[in-house]
């Protein structure tokens, strides 16, 4: 049974780790994005209540071995105790403002280009993300990540992500056939 939560700030590689680590161990991927946000065009505009985005997630984790990525901080209270092991991501500020300036441009394009319709809501993401390493334990950050973990009796592991996702995946594999508990 391994039930994996890996978080971090938007932009740290979550979302692709958790990916690449359910594809290797043959299970279930959810992105707590999926669940946060109902499907609209632009895209993350509309949350969904917190008691649908658990009535959606919950059965979708009913199995033994699955890999949840994102962050579920201030709705996802009822996962917790499911969690056999929580990988903690960290990037560098600039490094990680970089790979969100490039995701945006991918996926928007024009959209987010002067005169575009997401131009306003693009950066206004772009600052909150920037936001995370300095901003209070109030908001999705840092300071907030770092509290909820000190709470958790699970293990939790810390990578940076620079190393290449397979690197990752063979780092988080590695602590799982060593037992080991970190925190």
């Amino acid at each position: 049974m391994t039930r994996i939560h890996v978080l971090g700030a938007s932009g740290s590689g979550t979302t692709t780790l958790g990916a690449a680590l359910a594809a290797r161990l043959g299970c279930p991927h959810e992105d707590t994005d999926d669940h946060f946000w109902l499907p609209t065009d632009p895209l993350f505009t509309t949350r969904r209540p917190a008691e649908a985005r658990l009535a959606r997630l919950l059965p979708r984790l009913a199995g033994a071995t699955w890999v949840l990525s994102g962050s579920a901080l201030k709705w996802g209270a009822s996962l917790e105790p499911l969690y056999d092991l929580v990988v903690f991501l960290r990037l560098d500020p600039a490094l990680r403002m970089a790979r969100l300036c490039r995701r945006e441009a991918e996926r928007y394009g024009a959209r987010i280009a002067p005169g575009g319709d997401m131009v306003v809501a693009s950066h206004a993401f772009l600052d909150w993300a920037e936001s995370y390493d300095t901003a209070g334990p109030e908001h999705r950050s840092l300071a907030a990540h770092e509290r909820w973990l000190a709470e958790r009796t699970c293990p939790v592991l810390r990578l940076t992500s620079t190393s290449p996702v397979e690197d990752l995946v063979a780092a988080v594999l590695g602590h799982l056939s060593a037992g080991a508990r970190l925190v």
